[in-house]
């Protein structure tokens, strides 16, 4: 990790740095994986850290009586306001990625591609000069959950624009690349089977009227449910059904040969009221080499990303009430705290809050988590 960080630009004027730039952020990564969710917050944890701690994270020492100059809130907040945000992004994920498992298998033992989930997500408290909220997309391993890179979405463009910039490094050789309904256009398509020799699963809805009515016209009642799943709790019950075509005549999409339809039923609580949700889908990939339950398992996994990263990112850390908004900081925080959920991943946590509790009791804690021993 501190190796990730020394190759990483420093912003800062080099005249009167008393703080080197790997030390700051391995101590604010530390403090993220402990729970911090603000500047002050980082600066605390810092201080507060046992001298063990301070001598791996690099803090620095006055040369003359040996005591331990931790940096404050101000140092820390400086820093994030001027960093190079994708030379951080593409520190911090490319640490997460050299640690994810190299497959994923499924239920059954049979191998199966990996799936790539991209989505966006508002920080709500962070806001641009024209007073939208700071709009952040990021692909994320459905396997592993880690976020494999991020970009940010300014308020002149939108999520459809940064689509292929975010996707452009990866390596996305025979994985399977899942989107919502914004991103189901003829060129991303193109895109991730001819340049990124990829595959796709991406939702089809009214956006696209002429590719929403051919499969929604397609003969669904005289078509077999392939695959069933059904899930209960927290006092909600979802059955969920699947059900898949291959499209001889062609589909007026790059690359499409088989439609989905998934049917949702779910309702709260035992006496409760049923209600059905319709979703289609296409995907490049022909049915003997994605069988329906793979394919069930692709739509679900993209759509947990809300579950295993922004709900984590927002109840965790209350990301949406984060006051940080000046400059790159607001951006810089959700990278640290991707890293922190997704180190956590690593070693096997389901209950990130609780893994969280955890750390906090021992600053030592994140020393392992972080590969920093």
């Amino acid at each position: 990790m501190l190796e990730c960080f020394q190759r990483l630009p420093d912003p800062r004027d080099p005249r009167g740095v008393r703080h080197a730039l790997a030390s700051l952020l391995a101590g604010a990564a530390a403090a993220v994986l402990a729970g911090a969710r603000s500047f002050t917050a980082i600066g605390e944890r810092i201080a507060d850290a046992p001298a063990q701690v301070m001598a791996v994270l690099g803090v620095r020492r006055d040369p003359l009586s040996r005591a331990w100059q931790p940096p404050d809130e101000s140092t820390v907040r400086r820093l994030f306001e001027q960093i190079d945000t994708d030379a951080l992004d593409e520190a911090v994920c490319s640490w997460l990625a050299g640690r994810a498992a190299t497959t994923s298998a499924s239920t059954d033992g049979r191998a199966r591609r990996r799936a790539v989930a991209v989505d966006g997500k508002a920080l709500r408290g962070a806001h641009h000069r024209g007073g939208e909220p700071l709009h952040l997309l990021a692909a994320f391993d459905h396997g592993s959950g880690l976020v494999l890179a991020q970009t940010d979405v300014d308020g002149k463009t939108n999520e459809i624009t940064r689509f292929q910039p975010l996707l452009k490094r990866l390596d996305l050789d025979d994985r399977v690349v899942t989107a919502d309904a914004l991103h189901t256009r003829r060129e991303h398509a193109t895109f991730l089977i001819e340049q990124k020799r990829a595959h796709y699963v991406l939702i089809v809805k009214k956006n696209q009227p002429s590719l929403y009515a051919q499969v929604k016209r397609l003969s669904w009642k005289q078509i077999p449910v392939q695959h069933r799943e059904r899930d209960r709790g927290h006092g909600r019950e979802e059955r969920r059904t699947l059900e898949v075509v291959t499209v001889t005549t062609g589909l007026p999409f790059p690359h499409a040969v088989q439609a989905m339809q998934i049917k949702r039923q779910v309702r709260d609580g035992s006496a409760g009221k049923w209600r059905t949700v319709t979703v289609y889908a296409i995907t490049d990939l022909p049915a003997w080499q994605a069988p329906p339950s793979d394919l069930a398992t692709w739509i679900r996994g993209h759509w947990s990303i809300e579950n295993r990263l922004h709900y984590v990112r927002d109840v965790t850390y209350a990301e949406d009430h984060s006051q940080v908004r000046t400059g790159n900081a607001p951006r810089a925080m959700a990278t640290l705290r991707n890293l922190a959920i997704g180190a956590l991943r690593l070693t096997g946590v389901g209950n990130i809050a609780q893994a969280i509790r955890h750390i906090s009791r021992d600053a030592a804690r994140t020393l392992t988590v972080l590969d920093l021993t």
